[in-house]
């Protein structure tokens, strides 16, 4: 498997900086996306798994944060128990199974996980999950989440989506969605450290990006009750979109 380096020089930390403040602010404004877009962003200039390496402190603190907000913490826990331990399986699983690091078509991944999930929220979709069909699906879902963050970093596809089509009230939804994505981060981690892709390096710089990311979720708590977040939503899908259409041809013109 590929070594990760983590020796960045000054322009590269400010990058880094930029990309989780506003990968922070989307989450404030949103209630997600801190992943995505970080990973996405990073994904352009690093390899997704390098990208994600440094995502695990800023995803683990903002995410728990969320869960903790919330009033159904035992009783979605109970719910979506399956699906959380599919999602371990998967991501642990995916990081010794799948490709390295520096795998010619990690970037196409990461790009192909974007494009679905812009496309899929531009259009609206909605998923109907049937009272019956849960007990199945959860499982299903959480292992294929799993593969997918393991080889892109990015864990909404397709988790988001389910959790949506479970119809649940929306506080209970954005601390299931914070619950799934706790899981998710700290999944992540131990199959980046299991693979010899966490080094101290990455751990400091990881812990470093705590703080932009924490000053974006703030604005964009801020922006949240100043302008419609149906247009902010919308405009964050065009640039994934876009994003992912850049890093699915990155392999080709490189």
């Amino acid at each position: 498997m590929d070594t990760i380096s983590f020796a960045h020089g000054p322009h590269d930390l400010v990058l880094i900086f930029a990309v989780f403040v506003l990968a922070g602010l989307v989450k404030g404004v949103v209630g997600l996306g801190l992943p995505t877009v970080a990973v996405g962003l990073l994904g352009i200039v690093m390899a997704p798994r390098e990208a994600a390496a440094l995502l695990v402190v800023p995803s683990l603190v903002t995410n728990v944060w969320q869960l903790l907000a919330g009033p159904a913490f035992g009783s979605l826990v109970r719910r979506l128990w399956p699906m959380l331990v599919a999602i371990v399986v998967g991501t642990v699983g995916g990081g010794v199974l799948l490709p390295g690091a520096g795998g010619a078509d990690a970037a196409a991944a990461l790009g192909g996980a974007l494009l679905l999930y812009a496309a899929a929220g531009l259009a609206s979709f909605v998923l109907h999950v049937p009272a019956g069909a849960e007990r199945g699906a959860s499982p299903l879902v959480g292992l294929v989440t799993g593969l997918v963050t393991a080889a892109t970093g990015v864990f909404v596809i397709p988790a988001v989506p389910y959790l949506q089509g479970l119809r649940l009230e929306r506080d209970a939804l954005v601390q299931a969605l914070g619950l799934c994505f706790t899981v998710s981060t700290v999944a992540l981690g131990a199959s980046l450290l299991l693979a010899g892709e966490y080094p101290a390096g990455a751990a400091g710089m990881s812990l470093a990006a705590l703080v932009p990311a924490m000053i974006g979720m703030m604005c964009g708590q801020w922006i949240r009750g100043r302008i419609r977040p149906q247009t902010f939503r919308r405009c964050f899908f065009v640039g994934l979109l876009a994003l992912g259409v850049h890093l699915m041809l990155k392999p080709f013109v490189a």
